[in-house]
């Protein structure tokens, strides 16, 4: 258990100490706590970006610049960073009883693609039984039994030791780009309009699983179809097949933008386009990225209605 003055005692001596959580614990989106970001399972580690000075708990001191031009300024709430996939998010005061320091930095492993491949059943598996439990869709979920689309992909690969960044755009910078044609299980399948908003796990045969929302998809985990089960390999299902698929299979397979296959565990610190990003474009992404699919989904919704 940390307590906020021990936290503030510690930067002053170490402010790169990690934390470990020993909680699954909610991150938000922003210091409002209005919105779900993220969430980190039970044994994560974590370090702190801001905090409240002593004895005020309606601000924050900035810890971290995320560049050299940014002054420090003040703003409510805790900051953090998560050490696995550095991604941002903001926790409540109270959480803090969840955790307590790590007895060392957090070091990304090394794995070549042929055991990541190796691993690939591990990954399927946890998905199809993440199916099978009650869950709906939840913008933000990482843990389960709820998740969003790429929560619910970093889960499944963590549970083979292979770690994966957040969301699903970044998902797609760290894949190695490969046709459709190619896919074989355990391959990623990335969807969206101007931008990648959706990722699914493609399992073989044309089928494919994902966590999808109320609007176009089933408001929780489930499998639906790039292509006709049993058909060569090769494009997306053809515009005379479309119609024969069911409704949500449709509304992604319109959006489908490109296929990836996982050759490394994530490295936060390895320099790629997603680590360079500023917490802010991160967070405010997360929030634009919701609108888009909200707007998306009523644009697919009005061009099946008879």
């Amino acid at each position: 258990m940390v307590s906020l003055a021990q936290l503030q005692q510690t930067y002053q001596t170490d402010p790169t100490l990690e934390y470990l959580c020993q909680a699954n614990l909610n991150l938000y989106d922003s210091s409002a706590f209005d919105r779900l970001s993220t969430q980190a399972v039970v044994g994560r580690q974590l370090r702190i970006l801001a905090l409240p000075d002593e004895g005020i708990d309606s601000s924050a001191k900035t810890l971290e610049k995320t560049s050299p031009e940014q002054p420090l300024e003040d703003e409510p709430g805790i900051k953090v960073r998560l050490c696995e996939d550095g991604y941002p998010g903001w926790m409540l005061l109270e959480d803090l009883e969840t955790l307590t320091p790590a007895e060392s930095s957090y070091q990304p492993q090394f794995i070549d693609p042929d055991a990541i491949q190796r691993r690939i059943p591990t990954v399927i598996q946890y998905a199809q039984r993440a199916m099978q439990q009650p869950n709906y869709y939840l913008w933000g979920g990482a843990v389960g039994p709820h998740y969003d689309c790429s929560g619910l992909v970093q889960a499944a690969f963590l549970a083979a030791n292979i770690w994966l960044p957040r969301d699903a755009y970044q998902q797609e910078a760290v894949v190695e780009a490969i046709a459709l044609a190619e896919a074989r299980p355990g391959d990623l399948l990335f969807f969206g309009r101007e931008r990648t908003t959706h990722v699914g796990i493609y399992l073989g045969n044309g089928f494919y699983i994902h966590s999808s929302g109320k609007s176009i998809g089933r408001n929780g985990i489930g499998v639906d179809v790039i292509r006709e089960p049993n058909s060569p390999e090769g494009s997306a299902a053809s515009d005379d097949s479309i119609d024969s698929l069911d409704s949500v299979s449709r509304a992604y397979l319109v959006q489908f933008r490109s296929a990836g296959r996982v050759v490394s565990s994530y490295d936060p610190k390895a320099g790629s386009e997603t680590t360079v990003e500023s917490d802010d474009a991160i967070l405010n992404g997360s929030r634009q990225r919701y609108t888009s699919v909200a707007t998306a989904a009523s644009s697919v919704i009005a061009k099946e209605t008879p």
